[in-house]
């Protein structure tokens, strides 16, 4: 099984511990992005896993093609020119105050990368699955045309697409996201969001839900799957349900609706190290499942325990092992040393 995906690779400087923005001296770099979790974690989980990007030809650019090809992952049709790679910096928050990002992109490589860069016939020729974030085609006009022209040339060649709506609201506006997105809806078969995802990317909202409040009403999100189903066609509708108590303790479960059945993971209680990356890890959790023909209980229980393991490490990447997901899937959160 091949999975193509495609996005901005980035770098991610983070201040040391959980230090502010104007404090530090010193940054931790990660690489990554949304769409390089879901290939790395992929890879890291067996399957043939191809990314799709545009890196610059400097060292930067250098650094993040290695660290793909670290994981295993298919770097052959990265494009590489382009001025710059796009940066992230993320201030890890801490009890009750919120983790804070700084985005510093514009003119990034694939921002800027135009049709023929990219033979999207050669890639998704031997391909069974293609996925991207909405986080891609916010950062520019020609990215959102890369991701429609993709998503038709995978539909074309008969692989299965998959959309995680990831809003963020320091890339576009509500308005601009839903002009961009809905129209691109009728590729998608599985439709990956939370609930702030799906009011502000396409417009339904759960109801009696506020995660703010770690309040989260699963009868609200039941609806909005179905509504969602009914108006796009998904086969699949999946959302991580996120309760944040504090930027140091989140509760983390997930939701999933193939059009028969609903299936709610079980909770995590998580003691957050990093949350980047959560989401990701969780799309990454749900195409493997799918992939391999598990029942809806087993993919959810797969992806949400994947994701729920990230968020104890540092970084982009998801650096677990299928055989911790499993084991935390059997119920092993005792945290015991392995000797």
């Amino acid at each position: 099984m091949r999975v193509v995906t495609m996005g901005e690779m980035m770098i991610r400087f983070m201040p040391k511990g959980n230090l502010r923005f104007e404090q530090a001296t010193e940054f931790d770099a990660y690489y990554g992005g949304d769409e390089s979790i879901v290939a790395t974690s992929l890879a890291r989980f067996g399957l043939e896993s191809r990314y799709v990007t545009k890196l610059p030809l400097n060292p930067l650019g250098q650094i993040a093609l290695n660290k793909l090809r670290e994981q295993g992952v298919d770097t052959s049709c990265i494009a590489r020119g382009g001025e710059r790679i796009g940066l992230n910096f993320y201030e890890n928050g801490v009890s009750m105050r919120p983790s804070n990002v700084l985005y510093d992109r514009k003119h990034s490589a694939i921002s800027e990368a135009l049709p023929e860069d990219f033979d999207f016939d050669k890639i998704f020729s031997d391909a069974d699955w293609f996925h991207v974030a909405g986080i891609t085609p916010a950062i520019s006009d020609r990215a959102a045309e890369l991701v429609k022209l993709a998503m038709e040339c995978a539909h074309k060649h008969n692989v299965t697409v998959s959309v995680d709506l990831n809003y963020r609201s320091k890339l576009w506006t509500p308005e601009k996201a839903q002009s961009v997105m809905i129209p691109l809806m009728k590729y998608v078969d599985v439709c990956i969001g939370n609930e702030e995802d799906a009011e502000k990317v396409l417009g339904f909202k759960p109801d009696n839900t506020d995660v703010n409040a770690a309040s989260l009403d699963v009868e609200g999100y039941k609806h909005v799957f179905e509504q969602l189903r009914e108006t796009f066609g998904f086969k699949y509708v999946c959302s991580t349900l996120r309760e944040s108590y504090s930027a140091s303790d989140n509760g983390w479960s997930a939701l999933l609706y193939d059009g028969k059945e609903f299936y709610h993971t079980r909770k995590y209680e998580i003691r957050l190290v990093d949350r980047g990356g959560g989401g990701a890890s969780f799309a990454a959790g749900v195409i493997y499942g799918i992939l391999n023909g598990f029942d809806l209980p087993k993919t959810g229980e797969f992806a949400a325990a994947a994701s729920a393991l990230k968020q104890t490490i540092s970084g982009d990447f998801n650096l677990t092992t299928l055989q911790e997901v499993y084991a935390l899937m059997g119920g092993d959160t005792s945290g015991r040393v392995k000797r």
